[in-house]
């Protein structure tokens, strides 16, 4: 047994050890505060830096150029290939006094028609506002919505090798009702409006709504035809396989009248618009707003959260 005093010593040494211990916890949990605190002020610093260092296109002095504005990867309303993006881009680039004329350089497989018919009509309006060429420069495809676009320049140059055309419209999706009953699976699927859930893949395609979407697709498919004829006018060589969705190498596509010669952004800008000196215009999303953009979302759905909690909703 120890005795009185040495008992007394060893409960010191113990709380002197836990006050230690609770000691060092503070400090360390001091220093991720002051941490975390100074990594947020270095990353607003490095947001706004990166926000007011961008600087426009516009910037440029006002000397002969030749404006450039990409397409480049799907065409969306969330993609950097949207209307949005691309006709702001577009306005920027003709606006420029310097500019001689503007040159898109498209590089898409398609995607959106809406978003495609968009830029066909601002194509055409701000060539008439601003009477400037406006020329289309295909680097590996050009197809679908992406041709949607370029058929309504002034020419269209492209590689040998690329893919232009595709001019056709699609709807896809699957059907599992076969599969649910060998599998003995019910589907409880609960609508107002009897057509309203006739794209849902695990309920059986009436022959009625198949010919609405077919209906539908066929006329979407006409607008395309019509955009590509008055775009291309008396340069294209119809043949029963144009507007049937297949597509064609640029050397064919020459051929064919869906395009106008072979060329790059370069030759363009030398040989065709005689302003060597290419300014891109495209409006890119600088790594400031895309912290600010996943901060703002993560900011939002913390407070979703706060407010949930707070009211008791889950």
């Amino acid at each position: 047994m120890p005795t009185p005093s040495a008992a007394d010593g060893w409960e010191r040494q113990t709380l002197e050890r836990l006050a230690f211990a609770q000691l060092n916890e503070q400090r360390a949990a001091r220093r991720w505060r002051v941490g975390l605190r100074l990594a947020w002020l270095i990353l607003f610093v490095f947001v706004f830096w990166q926000a007011f260092s961008y600087k426009s296109p516009t910037s440029h002095p006002a000397l002969p150029h030749t404006a450039l504005v990409t397409i480049v990867g799907e065409i969306g309303a969330e993609t950097e290939a949207s209307a949005e993006n691309v006709m702001s881009a577009m306005r920027l680039a003709l606006e420029d006094s310097g500019s001689q004329a503007l040159i898109l350089l498209i590089n898409s497989p398609g995607g959106s028609p809406v978003q495609a018919g968009l830029i066909n009509d601002e194509i055409v309006r701000l060539r008439a506002v601003h009477n400037k060429p406006i020329y289309a420069v295909v680097e590996e495809s050009c197809a679908s919505a992406a041709y949607y676009i370029a058929a309504a320049t002034d020419k269209i140059y492209v590689d040998k090798a690329s893919i232009v055309g595709s001019i056709g419209v699609l709807m896809d999706g699957f059907g599992f009702t076969e599969l649910m009953n060998k599998l003995g699976v019910e589907r409880r699927l609960m609508t107002a409006g009897a057509n309203k859930g006739f794209l849902d893949p695990f309920s059986p395609q009436t022959e009625a709504q198949r010919k609405h979407a077919q209906a539908m697709l066929d006329q979407i498919h006409n607008q395309f035809i019509d955009v590509v004829k008055k775009g291309r006018g008396d340069r294209l060589k119809e043949t029963p396989d144009m507007f049937s969705g297949l597509f064609w190498s640029g050397q064919q596509a020459v051929d064919l009248g869906l395009a106008d010669s072979l060329g790059s952004v370069d030759g363009v800008a030398r040989e065709v618009v005689q302003a060597p000196d290419v300014i891109d215009y495209t409006q890119r999303e600088n790594v400031a707003e895309r912290l600010v953009k996943r901060f703002g979302a993560a900011v939002g759905e913390g407070s979703v959260r706060a407010l949930r909690a707070s009211t008791g909703l889950r």
